[in-house]
């Protein structure tokens, strides 16, 4: 993220904003051991990008979970949800993840800040002598040859592995419930199964139980591990951007916010697809929601290419990139701002 905010971010474009490297350092040295700020700047992150990407995740989401005989592509699917549910139905399933997506992005970029700054002082510290539980604690960073020493692009990788599979135990459920949600067609209330989300969950956790919240956690893990290519590609757009560009802090931000997030989209697509076949398989039993489909990830899989070929992993790609840009590069700037603003 922005050098003012993390132990393991970019001089670059913080001496652009402070006006050279000794500020930065300096500025670097106030924003230590203030890991709070992550996770303030995260809630504001996952309003913004709500606000600004749930239409497109609504069509994602019935373009991954239909065949073709229900919608030819993104545009038909478009148009007949407002047809038949009006705007409205472009945001249904929208209040679990305006909650969620709050806490979701405030654990995932708070805990992403803390394990770039853990990796900083420990796996990748110069200093050897310095990787001590203590001197994690103290807010010095360790300089190398007189300059302040940067966490390398992998270590930003890795950090956004270990914060994609903390922020899953809290995705999971929320995501899950969003789903089942958006795949409800019908306009009418009494012809849904679930009213809303506090219904939806109260009706799964009466007859499945914390296991039925939490189905599909496992590939919500392995989806959220493709992180590795989002926060590492962030960490080498910033650092392009800010050595051979002239643009300001927020629009390198902006502009490395969006190009990652269709970094990380273009290789964890085909795993999100078979994520949300998951989480919208019935559950059967007592919720009388049809016939349980696939017993693992495997059968899933298997169950997109038996019906659309390796087409089949894309279904829904075109929303889910066209939102990406927009989404993830303006929550980027909320978080990078909040982040430079707080105390």
């Amino acid at each position: 993220m922005s050098t003012s905010t993390t132990t393991t971010s970019h001089a670059g474009s913080t001496s652009k904003a402070t006006g050279g490297p000794k500020n930065s350092a300096v500025m670097e040295k106030k924003g230590n051991g203030k890991n709070y700020k992550g996770f303030v700047a995260g809630v504001f992150s996952g309003i913004t990008k709500l606000s600004v990407g749930h239409p497109f995740d609504t069509i994602k989401v019935r373009l991954q979970t239909s065949d073709a005989t229900r919608f030819s592509g993104p545009l038909q699917c478009l148009l007949l949800t407002i047809r038949h549910e009006g705007v409205r139905g472009l945001y249904k399933g929208a209040t679990p993840p305006l909650v969620g997506w709050m806490f979701m992005d405030s654990i995932m970029l708070g805990s992403l800040t803390f394990y770039r700054k853990f990796l900083h002082r420990t796996l990748f510290n110069p200093h050897h002598t310095f990787a001590s539980p203590i001197s994690f604690a103290q807010s010095d960073i360790p300089l190398q040859n007189g300059k302040l020493h940067k966490l390398p692009t992998l270590g930003h990788a890795m950090a956004g592995v270990m914060a994609g599979a903390t922020v899953s135990f809290v995705a999971a459920p929320v995501e899950h419930i969003k789903a089942r949600l958006q795949i409800q067609y019908s306009n009418k209330k009494s012809e849904r199964l679930y009213k809303g989300p506090v219904d939806c969950a109260r009706k799964i956790y009466k007859h499945h139980g914390i296991r039925g919240i939490y189905h599909g956690l496992s590939a919500t893990l392995l989806f959220r591990s493709f992180f590795f290519c989002w926060w590492g590609s962030y960490d080498l757009f910033t650092k392009l951007l800010s050595e051979k560009s002239n643009l300001s802090v927020p629009a390198i931000n902006f502009w490395a916010g969006g190009l990652s997030a269709q970094v990380f989209w273009c290789c964890s697509y085909p795993s999100d697809v078979v994520k949300q076949r998951i989480m919208t398989d019935p559950l059967a039993g007592g919720l009388n929601d049809g016939t349980r489909m696939f017993k693992g990830w495997k059968d899933a899989a298997t169950a997109v290419y038996r019906e659309s070929g390796w087409r089949g992993y894309w279904r829904g790609f075109l929303p889910c990139f066209l939102r990406a840009f927009p989404a993830n590069a303006m929550a980027l700037v909320a978080f990078e701002g909040v982040m430079r603003t707080l105390p």
